[in-house]
């Protein structure tokens, strides 16, 4: 839901109900001459701003949640190895941005997955170009304080770093309007209307990385969620519940046609092939 003419994100934040760290099991020694414990634990800009079309939404400038330094997850049940990801310093460019501290919340819920609105066409060598044009279109020309996916692909199947505050942390995006808050927001770069072909390599990429971001709180990418919103300009009145597949579309809690009709075709396999990457 964003165009690199122009640009669109949504933001505001959900309220989603907090749960413990998991804890590895501890195992005891019992033949060596000395009893001994061992614990176990699995730790693993712009010339212009266009107008916003198929994706375009209203957010807002923050988002509630923690702030400083979040919580990192840790490996659990159904973990799933996390794929190569270019961090947002290959697309910032040298460039020091001077913005408040992340919000994180307790736990990944759900993956939203939006496509950018833009061309198809493009070279995956110029990705970090285009993907500095929507960081700037998004903070300087809607004033954010960052970008708004936490991550994005490309048509390659190449994985970026987006919003900043740890790849391995429930970071809070401006993503998906009132479900902001214990999901992610996943750019698939290009336009993916009904018809367009959808590259394996990105629907593997988006796979591999919902895999991971679920599996670092035991989610399987199959099953049913059940979220808050904090905004009545989603789908869901504030402080209502909606039920979301783990790995969902954006139009699935905004009234939006991202991210697009084919892409949204994807999502089922994306889903299976989550799964399968989590062993289930």
């Amino acid at each position: 839901m964003r165009v690199f003419r122009g640009v669109s994100a949504t933001r505001v934040p959900v309220v989603v109900r907090a749960v413990g760290a998991r804890v590895a099991a501890t195992t005891w020694g019992g033949r060596a001459a000395r009893a001994a414990r061992v614990v176990l634990c699995c730790v693993p800009g712009v010339a212009a701003v266009g107008i916003l079309l198929m994706c375009a939404v209203f957010v807002g400038p923050g988002a509630a949640g923690k702030s400083g330094d979040g919580p990192v997850r840790r490996v659990v049940g159904h973990a799933a190895a996390q794929p190569r990801i270019v961090p947002r310093a290959e697309w910032l460019g040298g460039e020091v941005p001077h913005q408040p501290p992340a919000r994180y919340a307790d736990r990944v819920h759900a993956v939203f997955v939006h496509h950018t609105d833009s061309p198809n066409g493009y070279d995956c060598a110029d990705v970090p170009r285009l993907i500095h044009y929507l960081y700037a279109g998004q903070t300087e020309g809607r004033q954010w304080d960052d970008i708004g996916y936490n991550f994005l692909v490309d048509r390659c199947g190449t994985i970026y770093e987006g919003r900043a505050g740890g790849i391995d942390r429930a970071v809070m995006g401006a993503h998906t309007q009132g479900f902001n808050q214990g999901s992610v927001g996943i750019a698939a770069i290009g336009t993916f209307t009904a018809g367009t072909p959808v590259p394996r390599a990105m629907t593997d990429a988006v796979a591999a990385l919902a895999a991971w971001k679920l599996g670092l709180s035991d989610v399987d990418p199959r099953a049913t969620v059940r979220m808050v919103s904090t905004n009545s300009l989603s789908k869901y009145r504030a402080g209502t519940s909606g039920q979301f597949s783990a790995v969902s579309g954006h139009n699935d809690g905004y009234y939006t046609q991202c991210p697009g009709a084919a892409l949204t075709a994807a999502l089922p396999r994306i889903r299976e092939e989550a799964a399968r990457l989590q062993r289930r």
